[in-house]
């Protein structure tokens, strides 16, 4: 490849935004078909009960109800596989989710019957007339009442889902040649991802008798369980994957796959599933709430000599994703910094609260908000600056991580800080009981999927004989961009114009699998498979085109379209020319590549020792906000976002990325909170759960830096994830700046700034 890049880091509009701009966009709930039925799912009152008796007789009955399906008609054994692995933990026997309750339910919203019928209204009216005998059971509902001998047990024997260490050094010596210890407890709630749309899809089996299902997803493996869970060959199910209208990892888990094959399946004809919104929050996964109690030892110049951590999850009432989760946060509990002695001690914990899985960081906000909040109390104990504090304990290139990780990408922590600070500018003054504070925080976050799981993408590149561009990549893309980052990849390699690459959506039957849009996986793992199929195109046209110039393939090029003598360009030839005299000769025009992500060996489950993930994320956000010491309102004045991106592939996506980003942390520090009360959400809608809208915050400025040094295509970094992460810490410690006094629970509402002050509130 030739430098500088002319389609890779340029702003190019994406091949979707024009459709999705004029409504154009074709979404899964959008999809309609002749003699359809309209599904629905009945759903548990208790979040803790035996079930004694389901008698569907009277929905049966009903005019216009062709299905109704219990446990009983699909059979008690089967189970939705939803838990690969348990990243190597062992699975506990019967803690996997049943499509179907049959004996018990563990959380309220918990399926337990299916129907099928000609109108939704009919549907409703059948989930009211199955007869549903329950006996509520005691419920656990607090992750640290479930760790106490005695407390009702989710799954037996124990309600722990998983545990994680990590032991470097002698954390006793640490400690003692600290001259400070800071200790403090942090807490983060449950978050619902309140994505634009539902769950949603349609099912049908065609003429082969094979079952598609058209479906907003962030994973299209999920045929394979698909397969299992209905015990018919993985050949014989297609998943279509529609755009998303946003995912942040609520729709990496099953959703309404299965409910939606087992309909079409025992009717014949397809079946459209919708969730309302209050069905979605009551029944879709939320960020994990966490306990978080941090001790750290340091020196005068704010070295820290020992960091011990315990983290306790709360898993809700099935494993789901809990074990990889808290695997992450375990990895980067200790933040961005050079700690030679590190005691970590994580925990999942069962309850009967709704199920937690998946969200936008995917562990790493959760103990962000703790070590870099935890920061800022160690500058303000030893009366030096916060950047100083961090600045002596930065991680650079070469050094290790708390598992012993070996950092070789760029790490450019001081740097992000110092940049968003400066951009920052100075302090607004005070105005009377409006106080004035500015903030900041650093972070570490990985990208890609753990190293000991194989991890692979595939994607196939073809030229077509007008020298157009096909792209076929099963990568989902729930708005991120992602396939159209893949175009400007295929775009810059073959000297096509963007307007002649197209991409496919992806189609289990039709297009290469991918792996999933989770872990900021995709342009990392798709990108890279782009970009060794299009160089394989690429090496086959220069080769074939130094015979007819007299030239090196070296001295070759491809831009606009055409295929030219570097140093001397008029010597040119159209590339659809080229590309008729390649077919002509059978050399190939398409090339299927897979990715391979690198392969290491487990942790050590008794050090947490080890190469974790490919390769990490590092940056900063800065923020300054108001504080009405006599109301508690918070207002944000102004932010700025910098993040080391490697390359940015599209700078505009990026952008938007991280400005996206910093709205939902923003939320998550200022007015996310899902409020749960023995398990039942007391926030149903999203009238009583608030979420950001474009007027409550100004928009972020957003500094990229470009190291070149990621593991992606051309150096990228991965940041759809990353952009969430530090931004909730630095809301806090600005917040802090602001009042003088600590706040160590999120979301930071009126009432947490009155009690903090030691003001009455309204609820006082």
């Amino acid at each position: 490849m030739s430098a500088p890049f002319r389609v890779v880091g340029k702003p190019i509009r994406r091949f979707d935004a024009l459709s999705k701009a004029v409504g154009a966009t074709v979404f899964a709930d959008d999809y309609k078909m002749p003699g359809m039925l309209h599904g629905k799912v009945l759903r548990s009152p208790y979040p803790s009960a035996r079930i004694v008796r389901i008698d569907p007789s009277r929905a049966r009955a009903l005019p216009g109800v062709v299905c109704v399906l219990t446990a009983a008609d699909i059979g008690y054994a089967k189970m939705i596989a939803d838990i690969p692995g348990q990243t190597g933990q062992r699975e506990r026997p019967r803690s996997e989710t049943p499509v179907l309750a049959w004996d018990r339910v563990r959380y309220k919203g918990e399926a337990v019957a299916l129907v099928a019928a000609e109108t939704e209204e009919i549907a409703e009216r059948a989930l009211e007339l199955i007869d549903v005998e329950y006996e509520p059971l005691p419920g656990v509902f607090d992750p640290l009442e479930a760790l106490k001998p005695g407390a009702p047990v989710v799954f037996e024997p124990d309600n722990v889902v998983a545990r994680w260490r990590i032991r470097k050094g002698d954390i006793e010596a640490g400690f003692a040649a600290a001259d400070l210890i800071i200790e403090n407890t942090y807490r983060v709630p449950f978050v619902e991802h309140a994505y634009l749309e539902p769950e949603a899809g349609v099912a049908w089996v065609d003429e082969r008798g094979v079952i598609n299902i058209r479906v907003s997803t962030q994973v299209m493996e999920h045929f394979r369980t698909v397969a299992r869970t209905l015990g018919i060959p993985q050949n014989r199910v297609r998943i279509q994957g529609a755009f998303a209208g946003g995912g942040f990892g609520g729709k990496e888990d099953i959703t309404v796959e299965v409910f939606l094959a087992l309909l079409a399946l025992h009717t014949r004809r397809p079946v459209r599933l919708v969730y309302t919104r209050e069905e979605s929050i009551l029944a879709h996964s939320k960020r994990h709430p966490y306990i978080m109690r941090y001790r750290t030892g340091v020196k005068r110049n704010g070295r820290i000599t020992a960091l011990q951590v315990e983290l306790i999850a709360d898993s809700g009432a099935y494993p789901y994703l809990s074990p990889y989760v808290s695997l992450y946060s375990t990895v980067v509990a200790a933040g961005p910094y050079r700690i030679d002695n590190v005691w970590v001690d994580t925990v999942a914990v069962a309850t009967n609260n709704p199920f937690t899985s998946a969200f936008r960081g995917f562990g790493g906000p959760q103990p962000c908000f703790a070590y870099e909040r935890q920061m800022d109390e160690i500058a303000r104990a030893l009366g030096l600056d916060p950047l100083e504090v961090r600045r002596v304990n930065y991680l650079r290139t070469g050094d290790t991580t708390a598992t012993g990780q070996v950092i070789h990408s760029a790490a450019l922590l001081e740097e992000s800080a110092r940049r968003a600070l400066e951009a920052l500018g100075e302090r607004t003054p005070d105005r009377g009981p409006i106080k004035v504070g500015q903030g900041f925080a650093s972070y570490m976050q990985p990208y890609g999927r753990l190293m000991w799981l194989h991890d692979t993408s595939q994607a196939w590149v073809g030229l077509e004989l007008d020298g157009t561009v096909v792209i076929r990549c099963g990568a989902p893309d729930p708005g991120g961009g992602q396939l159209s980052s893949l175009c400007q990849i295929a775009s810059e390699v073959l000297g096509v114009p963007m307007e002649n690459v197209v991409a496919y959506t992806p189609d289990t039957a039709l297009t290469p699998l991918a792996g999933t849009t989770t872990a900021t996986r995709q342009l990392y793992m798709s990108g890279n498979a782009v970009l060794q199929a299009a160089t394989a195109i690429r090496r086959t046209l220069l080769d074939r085109a130094s015979k007819y110039f007299e030239e090196d393939p070296e001295d070759l090029d491809l831009a606009d379209g055409r295929v030219f003598v570097k140093h001397d360009p008029d010597r040119s030839m159209p590339l659809p020319d080229l590309v008729r005299i390649c077919a002509a000769e059978g050399l190939p025009l398409s090339h299927l590549a897979m990715f391979k992500a690198p392969f290491r060996d487990p942790i050590d489950p008794e050090t947490g020792q080890g190469d974790v993930f490919p390769d990490f994320t590092f940056g900063a956000f800065a923020v300054e906000v108001a504080v009405d010491t006599e109301t508690g309102q918070v207002e944000v004045l102004k932010s700025v976002a910098c993040h080391d991106v490697g390359r940015a592939i599209n700078p505009a996506a990026v952008i938007g990325q991280i400005q996206g980003g910093s709205y939902q942390g923003l939320g998550y520090a200022l007015m996310e909170n899902l409020i749960v009360e023995n398990g039942e959400i007391k926030t149903p809608s999203l009238s009583e759960y608030l979420i950001p809208t474009s007027v409550d915050y100004p928009t972020t400025q957003v500094i990229l830096l470009e190291s070149g040094t990621g593991v992606g295509p051309f150096g990228a970094k991965g940041i759809g994830e990353p952009a969430l992460t530090p931004v909730a810490p630095a809301v806090v410690n600005a917040i802090v700046d602001a009042i003088g006094v600590p706040i160590n629970e999120i979301p930071v509402t009126p009432e947490r700034v009155l009690k903090a002050l030691g003001k009455p509130t309204v609820t006082s």
